[in-house]
């Protein structure tokens, strides 16, 4: 029986939950009949219209610590899978994408294509320099190919010998300043291969990974920034596991303050990935996470200019992003709403038992009143993605990468 939950009538709150998954889903509507519907299901609930279902607080902590797969056997590995490539210090890129492939020993496909949308700002307000940030959630390996039921996805595709090598060119052929990364599981692999082009790179895992209870896994995956060497400085490295009401949670942040060597501006980037899966229980620990995390941030930016990337497993209409856009010491925005609004989905997939899913998880924020958007990579077409979405031959991932250019505006912290 759950600590502290064990007072409740289980079938109780089953059945409250199942009210309330209703509730978050026909909340999403907006016709007269959804409306009735979600309000005859507040009054089943006892709550008063509007009012929104707050599961028993002792269930929520509970969720909070359970870790992802704790009824199995963990099996602790070192991340080791790719001694089998010797990088060369300094090699290009197209040299090092040839190597990688040489290790392959299958054949390649082209990488779903991708555009840029250029983004009007006055060059007058703004400095020269442009920061190009990366934002991508990369598919552990363990994950994508043994527990996520990419069913229409070939076997061969998420193989992770050829897997590696997509992974390096979408990240290269973008030639970010700055790269953000979740779900990652073969930190060793990037880290080497991508110091051939002047990256380093901090790594902080997951406290409970599922990917350690996976039978030939790497190792745990986490959230991982690269930054280029030879543009900045790397002055402050901080990491927090995530809290929600502060019990500590399975989800991570990673922050770096960074110093331009030739403009002398220095810059916040942060990245997560906080808790997944859909329903008002999930809802409510991400806004929570959300909360933590820019407490978190704000405690280290102080004045600087602002990114914060990563996969928030949470659409535009929920809370956590609200909160994310509205936090008084750190006014954000999203890079991609800039545009407009934010892109139609950032990431495609079918999965066994769930379906077809499309939806905009993934974002890059940014101190609006600090940087200046001026690029931002699109989301490719549906002819490009395919019928069978992703991860596939043409991309190693189920999320699309995300690239924005920004400028330091002319009032921007420097040191």
């Amino acid at each position: 029986m759950m600590e502290g939950v064990c007072r409740y009538d289980l079938s109780a709150i089953k059945r409250s939950l199942e009210l309330a998954e209703t509730l978050a889903s026909v909340s999403l509507m907006t016709s007269p009949a959804a409306k009735r519907r979600l309000q005859a299901r507040s009054v089943e609930l006892g709550l008063r219209p509007g009012q929104p279902y707050e599961p028993p607080r002792e269930l929520l902590l509970y969720l909070v610590r359970m870790g992802s797969f704790t009824s199995s056997i963990k099996i602790d590995n070192e991340d080791s899978q790719d001694k089998d490539l010797d990088f060369e210090p300094k090699t290009s890129v197209q040299q090092l994408l040839d190597y990688c492939q040489k290790h392959n020993n299958q054949c390649q496909t082209s990488l779903i294509h991708r555009t840029f949308s250029t983004i009007p700002y006055d060059p007058k307000n703004v400095e020269n320099n442009v920061v190009r940030v990366l934002q991508w959630n990369v598919l552990s390996q363990a994950l994508g190919q043994n527990n996520d039921k990419f069913d229409l996805c070939p076997p061969e595709a998420l193989e992770w010998k050829r897997r590696r090598c997509h992974m390096l060119e979408e990240i290269l052929r973008h030639n970010p300043d700055i790269i953000c990364l979740q779900e990652v599981d073969h930190f060793d692999f990037l880290s080497r291969a991508l110091a051939t082009q002047s990256y380093s790179g901090v790594f902080v895992p997951k406290p409970d990974s599922p990917c350690v209870y996976i039978k030939d896994n790497n190792g745990p995956d986490g959230c991982a920034i690269f930054y280029k060497n030879n543009k900045f400085d790397l002055l402050e490295k901080h990491e927090k596991i995530l809290q929600v009401w502060t019990v500590h949670s399975n989800q991570v942040s990673l922050l770096l303050i960074l110093k331009d060597k030739c403009s002398g501006n220095e810059l916040c980037v942060s990245t997560t990935h906080l808790k997944a899966r859909k329903g008002a229980l999930l809802s409510t620990l991400r806004n929570e996470q959300g909360k933590d995390l820019l407490e978190f941030i704000s405690s280290h930016t102080g004045e600087r200019p602002t990114v914060i990337c990563g996969d928030f497993n949470a659409e535009p209409i929920e809370p956590v992003y609200n909160t994310m856009c509205s936090y008084p010491s750190l006014p954000l925005d999203s890079a991609y709403k800039v545009s407009g609004s934010e892109p139609p989905y950032t990431s495609w997939k079918i999965r066994g038992g769930e379906g077809e899913v499309m939806h905009t998880i993934d974002y890059i924020f940014y101190t609006k009143q600090k940087l200046t958007v001026s690029a931002i990579l699109n989301m490719p077409t549906e002819k490009d993605v395919g019928e069978n979405r992703v991860p596939s031959f043409s991309y190693p991932s189920d999320h699309f990468s995300l690239v924005s250019d920004f400028h330091f505006n002319k009032q921007s912290y420097t040191s």
